[in-house]
């Protein structure tokens, strides 16, 4: 066992599958020499050359076009959005091309591509590198959707997207890089795509959570467990597409009560599908309205003091459990 950061865990999930496949080869802006905006990708030139680790122009449609390209003829491309807001300027090419192409060819055509997108809020990015983008990708057939919150999700599911015969795109948290730490196996070792995972069992009430604010609902849960008695149990989504949906369902009919949490902004963020999916299947299993804490439907700022009130943070999810637990 080793001890490692979230964005070492990243690095080296690279490095091993890199090592792995000779077809892995990673693609960005500043990704070669200087080893990525956020070190991510640091050393990957020394160990395996400029033909595998290449800088692009800053030009993210290039650069998931180009990755496209190199998918279709058996190459596994690793692409980097060095923020995870210009991937819009992907966007055609992800939903139209890469997402369709399986369809497009009846199943006779792949797309092994994984898109690296360091996305999230608190680290005072304010509007252009701040954005939690994920919801604009849930909803595109074709994709999978991935928001690791452990350094050892974020290994083992970079190594299951980048052996994923279908495109994924990978959102990293950056709050996240360097403020947590996990002991990891040192052997292989892969996390499944479409899996959620129960971080805390309780039977009063749960939360389901992903990404940036697992951390804040796990003090949050543990601070009603010391002051109130609450037991509350914490889902991890992991995958954002595909959906759990029976670990959802399962929470949510244990506990009868549940508080979706995440750092997009509250209208359109996945934490309404999610909402969704317990009303329509588990709605006599309640004891009380699905709650959603997210971000305020408001641009990032810079300011710490509004950055802190636009975003979810462990208190107010505190607040929030006590309402709905008091329903």
């Amino acid at each position: 066992m080793m001890e490692v950061t979230y964005i070492k865990a990243i690095n080296s999930a690279l490095h091993e599958e890199m090592r792995r496949d000779d077809n892995v080869f990673v693609m960005g802006e500043d990704v070669a020499d200087l080893g990525g905006a956020f070190k991510a990708t640091e050393g990957l030139l020394d160990a395996f050359g400029e033909e595998r680790v290449i800088d692009t122009p800053i030009s993210e449609a290039l650069i998931v076009g180009a990755g496209i390209g190199a998918a279709i003829l058996g190459m596994r491309p690793v692409v980097e959005m060095q923020f995870a807001d210009f991937i819009s300027c992907g966007f055609d090419q992800i939903v139209n091309t890469a997402a369709t192409l399986r369809y497009r060819h009846g199943g006779k055509a792949s797309c092994p591509l994984v898109i690296r997108a360091p996305s999230g809020a608190g680290v005072h990015g304010a509007l252009f590198h701040s954005q939690n983008p994920e919801a604009w990708f849930t909803r595109v057939p074709g994709l999978k959707v991935v928001a690791p919150a452990t350094p050892y999700d974020a290994k083992g599911i970079l190594k299951s997207a980048i052996r994923d015969g279908n495109p994924v795109v990978y959102f990293e948290h950056k709050r996240l890089y360097r403020s947590i730490k996990e002991d990891l196996p040192e052997g292989d070792f892969t996390v499944p795509i479409g899996v959620a995972e129960i971080r805390k069992e309780g039977g009063d009430l749960s939360i389901i959570t992903y990404g940036g604010t697992l951390g804040q609902s796990l003090d949050a849960a543990r601070i009603v467990e010391k002051e109130d008695g609450l037991a509350v149990e914490v889902l991890d989504l992991r995958t954002l597409l595909p959906l759990d949906r029976e670990a959802i369902l399962t929470t949510a009919r244990k506990t009868g009560k549940v508080l979706v949490v995440h750092e997009d902004r509250l209208t359109g963020g996945i934490g309404g599908e999610v909402s969704a999916i317990i009303m329509e299947n588990a709605f006599e299993f309640l004891d009380g309205p699905v709650r959603r804490i997210a971000a305020a439907d408001s641009h990032v700022a810079f300011s710490t003091p509004l950055e802190d009130f636009i975003l979810p943070s462990t208190n107010k999810i505190v607040d929030a459990i006590r309402s709905l637990a008091a329903y």
